[in-house]
């Protein structure tokens, strides 16, 4: 399985790869037994003080798109590596570059990343996807389709009617893995 358009962000050299035409999955750098992924959407500009501090000691950053400005993404790559997609509202010229959709390869465990759910333009079964990463609604949400796991965040960003401002973790041991919903107060 291969996908085109795709992009990785590294706090190591802290600038963006890309690469025309098709490309395989990207793979984090760091192969440990045991990885701890932050999941997040809808950031909309906003990255709090707290999200921050959860973010740190994990091995990768998932972002679900609606990332707002490219100063949040800066400040993601200083934590780790991130994987992010453009969401809806990802409209400013310092975001255009950043694909759609993205298929990348951590711990093992595929992922598949869109903004919007509806927008899926693979059959993640017959693409032996693992995980399928979603943003938009503002609403976490989690659920096994097919031996699929769909995991939307909720948002980090600013609150939206009474929704929670969340994210989640998936922590990866071994063959096994586990996922954490994290909701913030304010």
């Amino acid at each position: 399985m291969k996908l085109e358009n795709s992009l990785k962000y590294g706090n190591a050299a802290n600038k963006i790869t890309t690469a025309c035409g098709i490309r395989p999955f990207l793979k984090l750098d760091n192969q440990k037994d045991n990885l701890k992924i932050a999941v997040i959407s809808d950031s909309h500009g906003l990255l709090r003080g707290e999200v921050l501090k959860r973010l740190s000691g994990v091995d990768a950053i998932v972002h679900a798109g609606d990332i707002g400005t490219d100063e949040v993404l800066n400040q993601l790559c200083s934590v780790a590596q991130v994987y992010a997609v453009r969401g809806n509202t990802d409209n400013s010229p310092c975001l255009r570059h950043i694909p759609n959709n993205d298929c990348f390869e951590i711990g093992g465990r595929t992922f598949y990343l869109q903004h919007i759910l509806e927008y899926i333009d693979i059959d993640p079964v017959a693409a032996e996807i693992d995980f399928v990463i979603t943003g938009h609604t503002h609403q976490p949400a989690l659920q096994e389709i097919q031996g699929v796991t769909y995991l939307n965040p909720g948002s980090i960003g600013p609150r939206r009617f009474d929704y929670p401002i969340s994210m989640a973790f998936i922590e990866i041991k071994g063959q096994s893995f586990d996922i954490n919903f994290v909701e913030f107060d304010k």
